[in-house]
């Protein structure tokens, strides 16, 4: 007797694993597929809106699913190369299908009248607003199943579906209250079931289809071919886009072409923001409480954004972000700065829970906004000045409106490095005098003081540099532990992964025996299995409860540490291994679990994908260094 067993989840989990979505985007929304065909995240109309498609946070939230019938498993997914178009290749008892889904770029759209979204100056490309899903038949017969169920406002709001024209080929969902109009445009029949659109068919050798999921103006595909006509553009532009960059031919360049791609597509091209990861409270912690949403700009990411941009060669997306920057810090009269500002600027970030939403296996709360918005960090000044450094580095030229701004950071940074904050982490618990952020208002002034002496500012020059001077003197006297290693603040003995950064932003010489002595603590001290915790919780309070994973950036910081303070061989095997921990699509959420590789925490996370770019090309320069050094001919040759 033959057993039939069907569905069957992971672990008994009706979720997928985080690491199993594939991240689409057009540079205004993002949208997360599950390896069952099904749309699983799509926030509309941009990439921190509500949820049309939320199934990723509650099973009941919306979804889109396209697969064979009474299938779930495809034989295999892939990006396009060198794209962000995802192809599923699903085999049956009866035959083969190929399924590519992309949010679609087209040309610029506003020519007849003002983009109101736009701050940066108008390109070729502009996002279509259309979800675009392809289909081909390449062997046999596959009975195909659509199910289109989105649920407005975070899965508030069912809405009523309608056919738009003659036939079964166009229909559209509207809910009372909502602006939001979804149309649906298919070679497919439509038919409504409750609050769903479904479509059923037999496709054969050679047969193709398409649908189409829209929300502007601008318009769906009307056939196969115009649909198809309109994937190679966008395919064309990623392969045009990718070629900016410039990537040593590495057996890693792979990795680094990825990363690339998804932190543009993490990008928000009206203004020139970069998201921290496209999702919202995907646990760090399996069923905890550690559940944020990371679908703003940090002021933090900015350093290692412009360092990763100008390193690969993207000087148009980091003159952006660069500029968005400027924008919102420059907005206020003083140097009061946030750490965190929505993609289009907005300040107010105010938090508040989804009690609605289930969460991802359970991750309750579910959180839109983000109460850190309006914390204390000091970290903030020094980031920026880093940033407006690396800016004048790589443009050899300061712009005259961003001094007065830059002035008034600096000065911030002195009035307040004495005071206590919530540090690189944004710890709930009371605020501490955390080195790292001690040593970015250092930065702040080191960097200021740089940018001084170009102008030929004396005054600034010598004042900011003996506040740099004084707070690296209080830094190494109230900062070490009795071992010269260097804590998480002044009033413990723990150790904080954030102190890798301090051979990054040369506080001191990689070969300072302090700075030696605490990367080589962190790295035996500070891991689990290998991967870098960013500190250990009994030791932090942090305000929460429970266990984190690893974070994957703590880990690529570690290889980049490594590699500076020449511990070559250390980094690279740490490399490799943390390039195995990719997903199957090379992506990375924000942790992993030391034990299983499981990915935790939001997906996927700009932050990871900066400190990899980073980290992957140490190894290399350091690789290069090695074969220079050993094949000197060869070099000179």
């Amino acid at each position: 007797m033959r057993q039939i067993v069907g569905d069957v989840p992971l672990g008994g989990s009706p979720f997928p694993p985080i690491a199993e979505y594939a991240f689409l985007s057009d540079c205004e929304t993002t949208a997360l597929v599950a390896p069952s065909g099904a749309i699983e995240w799509l926030c509309l109309p941009r990439m921190d809106g509500p949820s049309v498609f939320g199934a990723i946070l509650d099973r009941d939230a919306g979804s889109f699913r396209l697969s064979p019938v009474d299938q779930t498993v495809p034989a295999g997914r892939r990006y396009v190369p060198g794209t962000m178009i995802v192809e599923t290749t699903w085999g049956t008892r009866t035959g083969w299908v190929i399924v590519r889904d992309v949010l679609l770029i087209g040309p610029w759209h506003h020519e007849d009248d003002r983009s109101q979204s736009h701050r940066r100056s108008p390109t070729d490309n502009d996002a279509d607003h259309v979800l675009l899903r392809t289909l081909r038949c390449v062997n046999g017969s596959v009975e195909m199943n659509l199910e289109c169920s989105p649920v407005f406002d975070y899965g508030e709001t069912h809405p009523t579906w309608e056919y738009t024209a003659d036939g079964y080929h166009r229909a559209k969902a509207t809910a009372p209250g909502s602006n939001l109009e979804l149309h649906l445009t298919s070679d497919l029949r439509l038919g409504f079931e409750g609050h769903r659109a479904r479509a059923r068919t037999t496709m054969r050798d050679g047969d193709t289809a398409y649908v189409a999921l829209s929300w502007s103006t601008h318009g769906a595909p009307q056939s196969y071919d115009e649909a198809y006509s309109h994937l190679v553009r966008t395919a064309d532009f990623w392969h045009e886009w990718l070629a900016h960059g410039d990537f040593p031919d590495h057996p890693w360049r792979g990795y680094l072409q990825r990363s690339a791609l998804t932190l543009k597509g993490l990008s928000y091209a009206p203004t020139g923001a970069i998201v921290a990861a496209s999702t919202t409270s995907l646990p760090e912690t399996p069923g905890g409480e550690r559940n944020w949403d990371y679908r703003y700009s940090w002021i933090r990411d900015s350093t290692f954004a412009l360092w990763g941009l100008y390193t690969l060669g993207f000087d148009w997306e980091a003159n952006d972000f660069f500029y968005f920057i400027a924008d919102v810090a420059g907005e206020g009269a003083t140097g009061d700065l946030q750490i965190m500002y929505g993609i289009g600027g907005e300040k107010d970030l105010t938090e508040r829970t989804l009690d609605h939403l289930d969460g991802y296996e359970g991750a309750k709360p579910v959180r839109i906004g983000n109460g850190a918005f309006d914390q204390q960090q000091h970290d903030v000044w020094g980031a920026i000045l880093d940033s407006i450094y690396l800016h004048t580095k790589s443009r050899d030229a300061l712009p005259e409106t961003v001094w007065p701004l830059l002035c008034r950071l600096v000065e911030a940074a002195i009035e307040n490095w004495r005071l206590p904050d919530r540090g690189i982490w944004e710890v709930r618990g009371e605020p501490q005098h955390f080195v790292s952020s001690k040593v970015m208002c250092w930065v702040a002034c080191d960097r200021g003081a740089r940018l001084a002496r170009l102008r030929e500012d004396h005054e600034r020059a010598a004042r900011w540099q003996a506040a740099a001077d004084e707070i690296r003197a209080e830094v190494i006297d109230r900062g070490t532990d009795e071992r010269g290693v260097f804590v998480q603040h002044y009033d413990t003995d723990a150790l904080d992964a954030s102190c890798l950064l301090m051979p990054l932003v040369r506080f001191l010489p990689a070969d300072d025996p302090r700075i030696v002595a605490t990367v080589n603590a962190i790295a035996d001290e500070l891991t689990e299995d290998g991967l870098v915790l960013r500190y250990r919780v009994e030791e932090t309070d942090d305000g929460l409860s429970g266990e984190e994973g690893s974070f994957t950036i703590c880990s690529f910081w570690l290889v980049s540490a490594l590699a500076e303070i020449g511990e070559t061989r250390r980094a690279r095997e740490l490399c490799e291994k943390l390039l195995s921990y990719a997903s199957p699509l090379l992506l990375y959420a924000e942790e992993i679990d030391p034990r299983s590789g499981r990915h935790l925490g939001n997906f996927p996370q700009a932050f990871t994908h900066l400190a990899l770019i980073n980290a992957v090309m140490h190894v290399i320069r350091a690789d290069q260094e090695l074969a220079t050094a050993q094949h000197p001919l060869d070099a000179s040759a």
